[in-house]
């Protein structure tokens, strides 16, 4: 390590640091990221029904597709009379819009019983998103260029809900980076309180990002994982965030380290071995817990599990590997106006707020520890009305025509027709035969057929995000288990099967993450007390974000649910990077307690990480709330998870929660070790053998 140290902190060093970053400047340009190939079950959980049942709906001929819905009103909400109809099965009649299918016949326009709206049903043969949404653009300017006076034209149903959801990822990629490097950019400034210091960590951390970009996606081509459109703005806030971290810890230690060395390259040199040690454990810790994601059943969730580990190894190798040499290569003048000089107190030695916080904290040891809990406990109680699940018409911050179309479509026709459910069956007529007359299925109409398959459209008579509909969906594949090959799918299946998935998934998941997280923390601090209550105060900050995070959802914006996948990817990025600023704080205070006790160690750790660690969770804070500026609620509800959770991590546990419990127990917080002044002479020995070897 301490060659490693030399190549990267030296007089030629700024070349290291500049090499890495053509050399992703050049992966970035040269290769780029790689495309995806779409298929039908991407995003859908492996081996369930309404799963096997896409899958053999895409391998009907007549079915290489979705279907739109036209949705013809009134703008007056008035009937429509005998001449607009007329005038609508005419405009319909004469479409022409490439890769849709315009029906013949007098099903080619069906009115509603009150005459308040019609409706055509028109195939779209596109096979993926970005196909769909095309197509569905196209129709939509036909239709307004085609209607009556009078009348307007919406598209619904589950082509006009993809192309609708392909649209929220329209320029996201450019739109979230400009946000992030922005909201980066401004906490960096404030943070540094320099012009032009924040430069430079974010250049490195800006190149980093867009390089994990391409890796990780060129990794998951190259493994046949499938992601989507939200797995590169995910693993772009996270590399930000988390490299903006490292580079903010390794800053502060040189800084420090700058004010009892007169040499600026032993400086970072010190810095560097102080520092890595707490960067490469974090770094460990998250990776582990991310890839814990590729047992998911969603095939998508395992490739962002697969992305952000890429993502978290290429934010440690270019913070580590090209920071040091290029700031070192500026000289001291880089931190100007605030150039830290020989002689000055370091942190751990001055009067700072968090040095008064620890104080404060160390006089009333038991009633801040019990304080905090308390607080924890009531913010998580918000979890006890929690509900799991979000409506087709609430995964948009802004309702898209398709949804409220939907809505409008519900008031005139059976509520299912917006999107029926669908039987693929190798017996059409046993499956109809169980089906009709079944509660709460309307219709039931035949599809497309090939290969001894048939498909069955389902119309339901209650909204397909309903609970009343997915009670059909249970009795329809209840009246159907008798017969084999035969498979319940469509929107509202498909809710239901990913339902049981994300169980699952959080019931697999979550104890697995906790035990890797537990035995990294072991073997980084070699102590079982420690480790133990850093995972469960890890645990109380997640519930206590979720029971807010509730609180908010719910009371502030109206929402009636948690979407089911947020809470195991909230729980995976918080008890990952959660992990972070506990390891940032304990592994300092090991340090200093092997020359002034545990005690002391911990209030002088807690004043030397103090800022750094509340600027690093304030800003990965901020991060992960850009994630708001798409318009997809799911992972706005992700972002304002994490954002509170990383907040009451930094600002409340690991400032008063873990100081406590660490000055409570003693030496026995770091029981079976000692790390206290018996051992003084030696570790000071050590540190001395350590500096001269760097």
């Amino acid at each position: 390590m301490a060659t490693l140290r030399r190549f990267l902190v030296n007089r030629a060093s700024f070349l290291v640091g500049l090499l890495l970053l053509v050399l992703g400047a050049l992966t970035i340009a040269g290769l780029g990221q790689a495309t995806r190939d779409s298929a039908v079950d991407d995003a859908l959980p492996a081996g369930t029904d309404s799963t096997r049942a896409a899958q053999v709906r895409d391998t009907l001929p007549q079915e290489e597709g979705s279907t739109a819905i036209a949705l013809f009103t009134r703008d007056d909400d008035g009937e429509l009379d005998d001449a607009q109809v007329d005038a609508l099965r005419e405009a319909v009649a004469g479409l022409d819009v490439d890769r849709v299918e315009v029906p013949d016949g007098p099903q080619a326009l069906v009115a509603a019983e009150d005459g308040t709206a019609a409706i055509s049903v028109l195939p779209v043969r596109a096979t993926d998103a970005t196909g769909t949404a095309a197509a569905v653009g196209e129709l939509r300017d036909a239709l307004d260029a085609a209607v009556p006076d009078g009348v307007e034209a919406q598209v619904t149903g589950p082509a006009g809900i993809q192309a609708d959801l392909a649209a929220v990822f329209d320029g996201a990629d450019v739109r979230l980076l400009a946000t992030t490097a922005g909201v980066v950019a401004i906490l960096l400034v404030i943070t540094y309180r320099s012009p032009v210091l924040w430069l430079v960590p974010l250049s490195v951390v800006g190149i980093a990002d867009q390089t994990a970009a391409v890796l990780a996606t060129r990794a998951l081509k190259e493994l046949g994982v499938p992601w989507d459109e939200s797995t590169t703005g995910i693993l772009s806030v996270l590399v930000f965030g988390a490299g903006t971290n490292y580079a903010l810890l390794l800053i502060s230690r040189y800084r420090d380290e700058l004010r009892s060395h007169e040499d600026r390259y032993e400086a970072m040199r010190l810095a560097l071995r102080r520092t890595a040690e707490a960067v490469f454990a974090s770094a460990t810790t998250v990776v582990v817990g991310v890839l814990c994601l590729a047992l998911s059943l969603v095939p998508t969730t395992r490739g962002l599990g697969i992305a952000c580990a890429v993502g978290i190894v290429v934010a440690v190798v270019f913070v580590l590997g090209a920071l040091p040499g290029l700031l070192v290569a500026c000289g001291r003048w880089v931190f100007w106006p605030k150039v830290p000089h020989v002689g000055t107190a370091s942190l751990a030695e001055g009067h700072s707020l968090w040095r008064r916080v620890g104080d404060a904290v160390a006089r009333r040891t038991a009633l801040f520890a019990v304080g905090t809990v308390v607080v924890l406990a009531v913010l998580a109680s918000g979890l006890g009305a929690a509900r799991l699940g979000l409506p087709t018409v609430e995964q948009f911050l802004q309702t898209p025509e398709a949804i409220s179309a939907g809505e409008r479509l519900a008031e005139s026709f059976p509520a299912g027709s917006s999107d029926p459910a669908t039987v693929v069956t190798r017996d059409p007529g046993a499956a109809r035969s169980a089906l009709d007359g079944l509660e709460g299925v309307q219709s039931v109409a035949p599809g497309g057929e090939g290969d001894g398959w048939t498909e069955l459209s389902v119309v339901l008579a209650d909204a397909p995000d309903s609970e009343a509909a997915e009670a059909t969906v249970e009795r329809m594949r209840e009246a159907l288990a008798g017969q084999p090959s035969t498979y319940v799918g469509g929107a509202t299946a498909e809710a239901v099967d990913l339902a049981d998935a994300s169980a699952r998934d959080r019931l697999v998941i979550f104890p697995l993450v906790l035990l890797l997280v537990l035995g990294a923390l072991l073997l980084l601090l070699r102590a079982v007390v420690a480790p133990v209550l850093l995972v469960l105060t890890v645990l109380a900050t997640y519930a206590a974000a979720l029971g807010v995070g509730w609180w908010v959802f719910s009371g502030l914006l109206g929402f009636s649910g948690i979407d089911q996948g947020m809470p195991l990817l909230a729980f995976l990025f918080l008890v990952a990077l959660g992990v972070d600023y506990n390891i940032f704080l304990v592994t300092r205070t090991r340090e200093e307690a092997r020359l002034h006790g545990p005690r002391e160690g911990m209030l002088r750790a807690l004043a030397a990480t103090g800022g750094v660690i509340t600027s690093a969770g304030v800003l990965l804070a901020a991060v992960f709330a850009v994630l708001g500026v798409l318009p997809l609620v799911v992972l706005a509800q992700l972002g304002v998870v994490i954002c509170i959770g990383v907040l009451l991590d930094t600002l409340l546990v690991r400032t008063v929660l873990v100081p406590s419990l660490a000055l409570l127990l003693g030496d026995r917080f770091w029981w079976p070790r000692r790390v206290g002044p018996d051992h003084a002479a030696q570790r000071a020995d050590d540190v001395v053998a350590s500096g001269s070897r760097s």
